[in-house]
């Protein structure tokens, strides 16, 4: 197997097979995220090689192999013929195969169109992380997302239309003090639109070397604290009408809120209001000047 550049996959992705389909990420432009900035530019592999590291991998575990995870940054990107091929070849290599699983961003998504999507899913491929970020157009501009609400609405619709999973990924304090009431009406009404399979919460936490570090060290952004947070969390929380799974799967999360929305809120709810009677010196620190 061969791996180049940065490797990530989501936590529920932590027993799954990674083979490495696509080198960086296609946009590379978002101001919290440092993965992929220094490292080699996008690309696609060659099916050839994919096919072959999936041969070998079936050599090696066979049976045992139940899900699978093609990294990297948003392999939903390659091109769809392509993708649709290796899904289809782990198809016939791993007997127990249960999951075949991508990350992918909305604008990438929505630039396949429905009949593309739908290949994909007749081809194995059965769930998309894709990180939503925001439904608040002014906080996807600022930090350069590459789409806005409707894009990701419309992408999130046609994934579901085509029968795959949709994961999507929220970031609690993405909007800082200034938007954070906005960010979770609009994260909330969007997810309601879309309602995907996953609703899964991460929080704002500042990374080296990138530019909304800078702005929140110049003062321009201004953090949320752990009260902060989880005031917006059930803001968000509260204004949710979709039949989703809400997931708090994440260290970066002041609380660890899980259930099946609606029929959870009110328990989450109250878990919420008992972590916001802990004092804030409870929590970790939200931001250290030197990270």
């Amino acid at each position: 197997m061969k791996y180049e550049g940065p490797i990530y996959r989501p936590p529920s992705e932590a027993d799954s097979l990674l083979i490495q389909a696509t080198v960086g990420c296609p946009h590379n432009r978002c101001t919290f995220c440092l993965v992929y900035k220094d490292g080699p530019p996008y690309r696609e592999r060659e099916v050839e090689e994919l096919k072959a590291e999936i041969d070998e991998a079936a050599r090696d575990y066979g049976t045992h192999i139940r899900t699978l995870f093609f990294p990297s940054g948003n392999t939903i990107a390659m091109e769809t013929s392509k993708l649709a091929a290796i899904c289809r070849h782990a198809g016939t290599r791993f007997p127990n195969l249960q999951r075949i699983t991508v990350y992918g961003s909305s604008q990438y998504i929505h630039k396949k169109g429905v009949a593309e999507l739908k290949e994909l899913a007749d081809a194995g491929l059965s769930r998309i992380h894709v990180g939503l970020e925001s439904g608040d157009d002014a906080v996807l501009r600022r930090i350069k997302k590459g789409c806005l609400a409707k894009t990701q609405v419309e992408a999130g619709k046609w994934v579901m239309e085509a029968g795959i999973e949709l994961s999507l990924y929220v970031i609690l304090g993405i909007g800082g003090v200034e938007r954070t009431e906005a960010h979770a009406m609009e994260t909330a009404r969007v997810l309601n639109l879309i309602e995907p399979h996953f609703i899964r919460l991460r929080t704002f936490v500042p990374k080296i070397n990138t530019a909304l570090l800078d702005e929140v060290k110049s003062g321009n952004f201004e953090m949320l604290g752990p009260h902060g947070v989880l005031r917006e969390t059930r803001h968000l929380v509260s204004d949710l009408t979709c039949h989703s799974r809400l997931v708090s799967d994440h260290y970066t999360n002041y609380v660890n809120i899980q259930g099946q929305m609606p029929e959870d809120r009110d328990r989450i709810l109250v878990d919420i209001d008992e972590a916001l009677k802990r004092p804030e010196s409870d929590f970790r620190p939200f931001f250290v000047g030197n990270q």
